[in-house]
């Protein structure tokens, strides 16, 4: 197949069936669309959506993303996962007003040139909201090409990724930037799936070669797996009198960064010590909850869980990274995804 059939394939087949209703598609705008490229990393359609709903109600334009505390962001990106996303995001709305006087940058290099923004990304900004020619190499369009050319080799790798880029650099059109774009994402969410693709209605088809070597699915190649370590924590509960628990903000970096979470210890005397200098007494009763795995990309953390009941008042904390919080009347802030996990579980007791 030539590179213009391909590309008039996938033109004709957006036409009749690609998806042109998701929010992020109705009044189109680099911030717009930039935001719905964030947010889609690593994230289905349909999880999007309602944050994406949620997030743009709160900071309609990129003046308002940048004025936003940190803080306020976070909380609206819990649950997303993959903070540094988030983190990202407030980041470069602030190097966008700031720097560029609230207007994105009208090239692939200047885009890339912000925080957060790597090179697929720029040219999905780049090709959606401002009509210029520019190839993407999302997740989904790789999975289209290396099964479509029975690409062999993990695409993370230098020598199939740049394959990879100069085979998407040549197909995209001369015209209809815009769709063509939205029609190749499209393609690997509802058609070229991981592990069902439905081949029997796909356009490409007839002149796929993963196909016709039956076993589309061995395309892309998965990454070389390696063991993840397991590491292990204890977090401690602390609740006051009022029913209050407290939290501290963890570092930026980091897992979880900026994020606010259980003061963590690795023993029962460094959980005194904890308890001692947040209240400035040690008299609680203490609960140990069962031990749960929460699972990073790169390695599994075993957390147990102790909930420390305060018998008496505590001392006041002065310090600007703790925060006591009130789950009758919860605070907008960001929180790890194990913490919400045991506020919903403390609440239920």
């Amino acid at each position: 197949m030539k590179d213009s059939a391909f590309s008039e394939t996938v033109l004709a087949w957006y036409e009749v069936h690609g998806r042109k209703h998701l929010p992020w598609q109705q009044n189109i705008t680099p911030y717009r669309v930039w935001v719905s490229e964030i947010m889609l990393q690593q994230t289905q359609v349909a999880t999007v959506i309602p944050y994406y709903e949620r997030f743009m109600a709160s900071f309609p334009t990129v003046e308002a993303l940048a004025n936003a505390t940190q803080d306020d962001v976070l909380h609206h990106w819990t649950g997303l996962g993959y903070y540094a996303r988030g983190r990202n995001l407030h980041k470069c709305a602030q190097t966008v007003v700031s720097e560029y006087d609230g207007e994105f940058p009208r090239s692939v290099e200047g885009l890339g040139d912000l925080p957060g923004i790597g090179r697929s990304t720029a040219g999905a900004i780049a090709s959606i909201s401002m009509g210029i020619r520019a190839p993407i190499l999302d997740g989904n369009v790789k999975r289209v090409l290396t099964r479509f050319y029975a690409i062999s080799g993990w695409p993370g790798t230098t020598a199939v990724e740049k394959q990879l880029w100069e085979i998407a650099g040549r197909l995209t059109p001369e015209h209809s930037h815009q769709q063509y774009t939205q029609a190749m994402m499209d393609l690997g969410a509802t058609l070229c799936t991981r592990s069902k693709p439905a081949c029997g209605i796909c356009p490409l088809q007839p002149d796929c070669q993963g196909y016709a070597e039956g076993n589309p699915t061995q395309y892309p190649n998965s990454k070389p797996k390696k063991e993840k370590p397991v590491k292990s924590t204890v977090m401690v509960i602390l609740e006051n009198e009022q029913g209050e628990l407290l939290l501290k903000q963890r570092p930026q970096s980091g897992i979880w960064g900026g994020l606010w979470s259980f003061p963590e210890v690795g023993g029962t005397a460094e959980m005194e010590q904890v308890v001692l200098s947040e209240t400035g007494h040690t008299e609680a009763e203490t609960q140990v909850l069962n031990t749960f795995r929460h699972t990073f990309s790169h390695y599994h953390l075993d957390i147990t869980p102790v909930h420390v009941k305060m018998k008496r008042p505590a001392a006041t904390v002065h310090e600007n990274n703790v925060h006591w919080y009130n789950t009758s009347s919860p605070s907008a802030i960001g929180l790890a995804a194990p913490v919400k996990k045991l506020l919903t579980l403390i609440t239920q007791e």
